[in-house]
């Protein structure tokens, strides 16, 4: 049986897991950004500097408000919204094995974000700090 002494810190480290992916991939479209644009247009996309940006956006930006855990209820709401987005988008063709995968990967870090969404960044965040020290913005998103 595992040490319940520890529990605290496993919501951190699954926002850890959780944000990597995103950090990671919004460097890499930073790193090629007219690729990155070019290929979102390959997809029938409109508007695909526009995505590249909101993409920027929701990974860099979302990415790093889920690893610290600030705000972490209602980005966590717009990273499963993207998630589900983006499957649907990018990864539709589900008759490809590899694309199945993608699609279902994106499914399943959705309903990652939707457990962070219904119970909150834990112990180990900026909205607990917040709370601790008496400004509770954490508990006006919930």
């Amino acid at each position: 049986m595992l040490n319940q002494n520890h529990t605290h810190y496993r919501p951190a480290f699954g926002r850890l897991l959780l944000a990597t992916i995103f950090i990671m991939s919004g460097f890499s479209k930073l790193a090629a950004p007219a690729a990155t644009i070019a290929y979102i247009g390959s997809t029938g996309a409109p508007l695909p500097a526009v995505g590249y940006a909101l993409a920027l956006l929701v990974e860099l930006g979302g990415g790093a408000l889920i690893l610290v855990g600030y705000k972490a209820r209602p980005v966590a709401l717009v990273m499963a919204l993207f998630c589900v987005a983006t499957g649907l988008m990018f990864h539709h063709a589900l008759g490809d094995q590899n694309q199945m995968i993608h699609f279902f990967k994106n499914i399943a870090m959705a309903g990652g974000f939707l457990q962070v969404a219904a119970f909150g960044a834990g112990s180990f965040s900026l909205d607990s700090r917040a709370v601790r020290n008496g400004t509770p913005h954490a508990l006006k998103t919930a």
